[in-house]
């Protein structure tokens, strides 16, 4: 397939440039359908006039089918979007760019999308989607699965579909609340997930900052003592990974804590634990939920997290955390490759 492509890029260039901007077209409508073609085109970055042309195009084709609340895809558009992944895949160099960053990081696989998640955010349900089809190789048999809270890892649950019989899936939070947005919080997520793929769900309805007065009297109530061992004997987990800053806030930390942070140069957060430049944990929150030494017990660990203004706090988390699976974009690849 690779010296298909190179001949093809040499005698019809063009040909490339059209089909990745009508590949474009017809992923977008499936993440957004129904969808008019104003919101498209702004998507696109495209004018409405050009854009026009190519969905009659893609309509003409039987890809897309537009009705007066929007287009939509057609089964046989939805056939042709998920045969040309691949091909758009080794177009684009993300299959060299996932072994550079694997070996750049020293984990054991790393998965990209294609997009900045930064400048597209619908580049997010790619990671999810991305996630979400790794995760299901994993789920075989029983597991209990820990998943944290954030947008990112909100896509991975939108994502996820019905598994086979055979399996006895269990999800619980990795964390407490933060106190964000509900469609947010790892209780959400998790539940969502759990409907999803058709398994269980225990939630954890605590904050995720506490008082070490509060964090004693309430680790040993029956209930709460009885979801904590679940979540620390989950074989698989699902995290994100913050940037330091935006984290703290998002705790409502204390002016010295965000001092102490700006101080240390923190530049990460993840579980509770904020990580400078070098991977070097500078602060910790007392939290109710996974820490890092439990990590260890877990035999899958995947970190959802992308978009070029992130590398940074990738990069940091991974000199530290357990060097498993990545699921990112090629904004942040890029930028991690080039140093940051």
């Amino acid at each position: 397939m690779n010296d298909l492509i190179e001949v093809q890029k040499k005698l019809l260039p063009d040909l490339l440039e059209v089909m990745t901007k009508r590949y474009s077209i017809l992923k977008i409508v499936r993440f957004h359908e129904p969808i008019g073609r104003r919101n498209l085109s702004a998507n696109l970055n495209i004018t409405e006039r050009v854009l026009r042309s190519e969905v009659n195009f893609l309509k003409d084709q039987g890809l897309l089918s537009i009705l007066p609340g929007g287009m939509s895809l057609t089964q046989e558009g939805l056939s042709v979007l998920e045969r040309l992944e691949v091909l758009i895949n080794e177009l684009s160099g993300l299959r060299v760019l996932e072994m550079r960053l694997r070996e750049n990081l020293s984990l054991s696989e790393v998965i990209i999308v294609p997009g900045d998640s930064d400048q597209e955010p619908w580049i997010k349900n790619e990671m999810g989607k991305a996630a979400a089809t790794r995760l299901k190789q994993e789920l075989t048999g029983h597991h209990v699965i820990a998943v944290t809270g954030g947008t990112t890892t909100a896509s991975v649950a939108e994502m996820m579909t019905p598994g086979t019989k055979d399996q006895d899936l269990l999800f619980v939070p990795a964390r407490g609340g933060l106190g964000e947005k509900v469609e947010n919080q790892a209780n959400t997520i998790c539940s969502t997930m759990a409907a999803k793929a058709r398994g269980k769900y225990r939630l954890l309805h605590l904050p995720d900052q506490l008082s070490e007065e509060t964090y004693l009297s309430l680790v040993d109530e029956p209930g709460v003592k009885e979801v904590m061992e679940l979540i620390h004997s989950a074989s698989i987990v699902i995290h994100g990974i913050g940037d330091a800053k935006t984290m703290a806030n998002r705790r409502s930390s204390s002016s010295a804590v965000l001092e102490k942070l700006e101080r240390e140069k923190a530049v990460a957060e993840a579980f509770g634990y904020y990580f400078n430049q070098k991977g070097e944990v500078v602060h910790r929150v007392r939290t109710i939920g996974l820490q890092l030494n439990d990590l260890k017990h877990s035999d899958f660990i995947m970190a959802v997290a992308g978009g070029s203004s992130k590398a940074e706090a990738i990069a940091a988390f991974m000199k530290h955390g357990p060097k498993k699976v990545l699921v990112t974009d090629e904004g942040a690849a890029n930028k991690l490759l080039s140093g940051t």
